[in-house]
């Protein structure tokens, strides 16, 4: 436990009512990593947040903090910060007044407590601004202040409730970048609370997906990305084109399901077949991996009627109908071909078996 700063064990959070805001959460985060915790609105993410700096008390469960049993400790018994969405920045001090604020209130000698602000300041960019008000400064700046009142005690694990969340979108990007970079520096842990994948991807070493108070998985970006477990992480998580059918056979590592009239082939890595055959399956296959135009070295193809394109800087992405109202996406660098397709007409949509997910 000491090689964790953050440990949940079965944590549960239960409102009056029966209402189930958090269940079985287990989490083990590494010192110093920097985990953000993924899903839509009130899937419980940000009750788990407040569990752990003691804002929410756990109905059941453990939280350990540096191998310390904090489940029932109140938030300033915790070595945890907390930075908000809203920033709440105290209008009426400027910015080394709010930054040094915590250490006043520690009974810091001044003299000291302003090193140590200015120093703090100086990490996040804000040195030139030092003497302004909170009013006198755009978003992005605010944000830059937040972080620095949050990080100046020096947390073992600095809590972020969608820290981004009210920034515009060339100033997110921006922050996005200087986040990461700030907490690689400190090597604090950070938990960042987010509905945005793009933060989440972008940003964290580990990402919890959530839905319906439950974690659906824990992984990478890479491993998120590309290997979804569940359907609701491959309808969550990236630009997943997605089938059901009846697994109708198993040969080696290949599975075999019938979707209606077609069949489609999905290689299943060792440990990670867990279908038996005649049930109802789901699978996936990335935007990105389905090509267009006839390939024999694929074992999957189909039929699909082209319904438009959707530019997105460098790449665009082809929308096809493969039957009513189930629509399949083919992502592709503009450059790479020069097709142009007309609404209505056939194309041949094509992928490998090792493309495709099976998902549970």
């Amino acid at each position: 436990m000491p090689d964790y700063d953050v440990v949940l064990a079965d944590v549960c959070k239960t409102y009056p009512g029966d209402t189930r805001a958090v269940i079985d959460f287990n989490a083990s985060i590494e010192r110093g990593s920097f985990v953000a915790m993924l899903g839509p609105s009130g899937c419980g993410k940000t009750t788990t947040l407040r569990m752990i700096g003691g804002l929410e008390e756990v109905t059941t469960g453990k939280i350990y903090l540096s191998g310390q049993d904090v489940t029932d400790l109140p938030p300033s018994q915790r070595d945890t910060s907390m930075m908000f969405q809203s920033f709440a920045l105290f209008p009426h001090r400027t910015v080394l007044q709010n930054v040094e604020f915590s250490l006043k209130m520690r009974g810091i000698e001044s003299t000291e407590r302003r090193r140590q602000a200015q120093d703090m300041i100086a990490l996040v960019g804000l040195t030139e601004l030092a003497d302004r008000h909170p009013r006198d400064l755009s978003g992005g700046q605010q944000q830059r202040v937040a972080l620095g009142r949050a990080l100046i005690s020096r947390p073992t694990v600095l809590l972020l409730d969608e820290p981004l969340g009210s920034l515009d979108y060339s100033l997110r990007q921006t922050m996005m970048v200087e986040l990461k970079k700030i907490q690689q520096e400190i090597g604090i842990t950070f938990i960042m609370v987010t509905h945005s994948q793009q933060e989440a991807l972008s940003m964290a070493d580990s990402v919890i997906v959530m839905s319906d108070a439950v974690i659906q998985q824990t992984g990478t970006s890479r491993e998120i990305n590309e290997m979804p477990r569940t359907r609701f992480v491959a309808e969550f998580i990236g630009n997943n084109n997605l089938f059901d059918g009846i697994l109708t056979s198993l040969s080696g590592s290949i599975a075999l399901i019938e979707h209606g009239d077609s069949m489609f082939y999905v290689s299943i890595p060792d440990g990670q077949h867990h279908h038996s055959i005649g049930s109802s399956v789901s699978l996936c296959v990335r935007a990105d991996w389905v090509v267009t135009g006839h390939h024999p070295d694929m074992a999957n193809r189909i039929d699909a009627t082209y319904v438009a394109t959707e530019y997105l800087g460098s790449l665009e992405t082809d929308v096809f109908e493969f039957a009513p109202k189930h629509y399949i996406q083919v992502e592709q660098h503009r450059d790479s071909r020069n097709q142009v397709y007309k609404v209505g007409e056939k194309e041949t949509l094509c992928w490998s078996a090792a493309s495709a997910v099976l998902l549970d």
